[in-house]
């Protein structure tokens, strides 16, 4: 059974989100504040934490922070916020997935479900997948979920990793926002290009000597994205 940490100073919120979630199987955490939230983190086995931005003590920026010092579990950004800047802002901080308020329920254990069965996969490789990537300074390996530039691991998060394990398997071939999307989040694309703008410029910041002129993935205009590989 997963663990779901649910955070929002909204009680009613929370509640609403717990009821969801433990009618579909899940077990839950709750905290109506940053501070509780961590405490809880510490303590508990969590899987996946459903995180409000605007709250006291600590707010969801600052929560998130904390817990990318020690982990890659996946984060749910929900806010009444819904502007783009928010959501980008959100992304870049390192949150997987990000929904504004007022929000269906539904979609919510949807995403929920499609950012475990992600975290799955990146922490669950199988014995078959033992194969190293090579390309030029980068070297990936599949059997423990690493990619490494001049032989130094790169932090990746879990999406960020699956998205250029994609692309560097795939090398020299165009993919479209929507492709990139349905692979690595695991659900049908609704057009929201944005998402995978910001993790291409995230992994062009963590991969590249020179983001402005990318060596390695490259914008095909009209197009999408590529992965130029030797």
């Amino acid at each position: 059974m997963n663990s779901v940490l649910v955070v929002d100073d909204e009680k009613e919120i929370v509640e609403l989100i717990d009821f969801y979630l433990r009618n579909n199987g899940y077990n839950t955490f709750r905290a109506l504040n940053g501070k509780e939230a961590l405490d809880i983190f510490k303590k508990e086995q969590v899987d996946i934490i459903i995180l409000d931005i605007m709250m006291p003590e600590l707010d969801g920026k600052e929560v998130l922070r904390k817990v990318r010092e020690k982990s890659n579990t996946p984060i749910i950004f929900l806010s009444a916020k819904g502007e783009d800047i928010d959501k980008i802002d959100g992304l870049f901080l390192g949150a997987d997935d990000y929904l504004a308020k007022p929000f269906n329920p539904i979609e919510l254990i949807a995403r929920i479900k499609a950012l475990l069965r992600r975290s799955i996969v990146f922490n669950n490789q199988t014995e078959e997948n033992t194969s190293l990537i090579i390309n030029e300074h980068l070297k990936l390996d599949e059997k423990a979920c690493k990619i490494y530039k001049d032989n130094k691991e790169l932090q990746l998060t879990s999406f960020e990793y699956k998205l250029i394990c994609f692309l560097m398997k795939n090398k020299n071939k165009v993919f479209t926002k929507g492709q990139l999307y349905e692979h690595v989040w695991d659900q049908s694309y609704l057009g929201d290009e944005k998402i995978i703008m910001v993790y291409i410029s995230k992994l062009r910041d963590k991969i590249e000597d020179n983001q402005k002129e990318p060596k390695y993935i490259k914008t095909i205009r009209g197009l999408g994205y590529m992965f130029e590989g030797k």
